[in-house]
């Protein structure tokens, strides 16, 4: 296993970033984003908090760690209410009553949340006296009195174990990030890349120390949960009707989830200063789900151009009839609809393969699913799964670059593959369209660089594969466009100089505040 760096006593990282399962164990867009920020950035120390689910989620490193990253240290929430010896206790019962405004905001996350409320609930949060202790809330009698009176209360459709466990996991690791807000090592500026438990500890983190705290979303947070609770086949409800949407057939259990996440959105857009998205659609957005009009900025992914227009010259003359999806295999890159999709194609362009090129163990059943359906659809020499693979390789030999995603923010992959020369079709979410088609009068003059097609259409994603694949003017037109766009555009250089001021401007407000914990 990695020896992971380790901050020096009386260290301080100028930028500590609060990572919920991403970088550096998980390869993929917000991962790779992180590692260019930090490679880019070699003026300014940072450090890492990582954020995990459960401990054999996670391998080993992905990353070559760069050498201003001064220290890495990673937490497991499934842990927090795992890891104690069952031991009966009575609990604060004014500390409970006190927590109360809390629990009704994450019930009703619309109602909003006063700033010195949140400060005073999470100050009880994890507090040996006049608060509540990670084993009072597992043990205590008050919490057991409270947790039964809100079932009495609310809940009509789930058993009362269902909804009992729901309350454990939702909220034991609360106490995780309250600790951590004491303990992690110093740092002048706290940036998280979401909102989530992420997103929360850094809310305490700047409670704490009053140093600031930056929010950049790549994808909006809660809109992603919502289409995964949407699917999460680990709830089940009693009464619970779902045809495809959110809306009031869902059971109480699956609103309750998608509450608590909404309201952690809420509470960070609220303590969070500047509120980052990649494009104006997501930037809107967080408007409407809380943040304020104007702490909310716009800073579009960049990529390496230079590194990567070498590329262009190791593809062969013709056009290669290669679909190739580079992501990870889950749901919320709908795999699915690609397969589908090439069905369709080889049979109008019998010399067409789809490859499949990313990692397939962050969710075992959906990839099981996924080669299931290439063998139904007898698709096995035509499809191929070829997990992680250096996109230098993958790039020269594919033609396409395909999304068939159901929710994306900025893509960098898209991106990469326009300064590789290659086209993109992708389904119309995030700033896929923006970046496909362009998003000022200027950038749109510069042509289509692939085609945007809807959302669980394989009819019509084989039909723009066989439309760009098949003509090679119109596939060759796509490839200039999408040169000319990202070498005008897209550019690193943009993304870190846009970093690089907000960084130095937190990091000159920091300079004023004399609250830096000892390590």
């Amino acid at each position: 296993m990695a020896i992971l760096p380790t901050q020096k006593k009386g260290e301080v990282a100028d930028i500590a970033f609060l990572l919920e399962g991403t970088y550096p164990y998980v390869r993929g867009g917000v991962s790779s984003w992180v590692h260019q920020l930090i490679k880019g950035l070699p003026e300014i120390t940072f450090s890492i908090a990582f954020l995990g689910g459960a401990r054999d989620m996670y391998g080993d490193i992905r990353y070559e760690l760069p050498d201003n990253l001064i220290h890495l240290e990673v937490h497991y929430l499934m842990e927090s209410w795992s890891s104690m010896i069952p031991r009966a206790v009575r609990g604060n019962a004014a500390a409970f009553a006190d927590m109360n405004e809390l629990h009704e905001f994450f019930r009703e996350p619309t109602a909003g949340m006063s700033d010195d409320l949140f400060r005073r609930a999470s100050s009880l949060i994890g507090k040996r006296r006049k608060g509540i202790t990670r084993r009072d809330f597992l043990y205590s009698k008050q919490s057991w009195n409270r947790i039964t009176h809100e079932y009495s209360r609310w809940c009509t459709d789930p058993s009362f174990v269902d909804y009992f466990w729901t309350v454990r996991t939702m909220h034991a690791p609360l106490f995780t990030l309250a600790r951590l807000a004491r303990e992690l090592p110093p740092a002048r500026v706290y940036h998280a890349v979401s909102t989530g438990y992420a997103g929360l500890l850094g809310v305490m983190l700047r409670n704490a120390t009053d140093r600031p705290y930056i929010l950049t979303e790549h994808g909006i947070y809660t809109k992603e949960r919502r289409i995964d609770l949407a699917h999460a086949e680990w709830i089940r409800e009693f009464r619970e009707t779902f045809g495809g949407g959110l809306d009031e057939r869902v059971g109480y259990i699956r609103k309750l989830w998608i509450s608590f996440f909404e309201g952690l959105g809420r509470l960070t857009y609220a303590a969070a200063d500047p509120i980052i998205a990649l494009y104006e659609g997501n930037r809107l957005r967080q408007v409407d789900d809380g943040a304020e009009d104007s702490r909310t900025m716009v800073i579009p992914n960049g990529i390496a151009c230079d590194a990567l227009s070498p590329l262009r010259g190791k593809r062969g003359e013709g056009v290669p009839r290669v679909l190739g999806l580079i992501g990870r295999v889950v749901p919320i890159k709908d795999i699915r609809t690609f397969v589908r999709a090439m069905r369709s194609v080889v049979s109008r362009l019998p010399d067409a393969e789809g490859w499949i090129i990313g990692p397939d163990e962050e969710d075992p059943d959906c990839a099981r699913e996924c080669r299931d359906l290439v063998r139904s659809l007898d698709l096995e020499q035509k499809v191929k799964f070829l997990g992680f693979q250096k996109i230098g390789d993958m790039l020269p030999r594919m033609g396409l670059n395909v999304l068939t995603s159901i929710s994306e923010g900025q893509p960098l992959v898209t991106l990469e593959g326009f300064a590789a020369g290659v086209p993109c079709l992708a389904t119309d979410v995030g700033s896929c369209r923006e970046l496909i088609e362009g998003r000022t009068e200027e950038d749109r003059a510069i042509g289509p660089a692939g085609r945007v097609v809807p959302i669980a259409s394989p009819e019509a994603t084989a039909d723009a594969a066989v439309e760009l694949l098949g003509d090679e003017e119109t596939w060759r037109a796509a490839q200039r466009a999408a040169i000319a766009r990202v070498e005008k555009y897209y550019d690193e250089t943009l993304l870190f100089e846009n970093y690089r001021r907000i960084y130095g401007d937190a990091l000159e407000t920091s300079r004023g505040s004399h609250r830096v914990r000892a390590s």
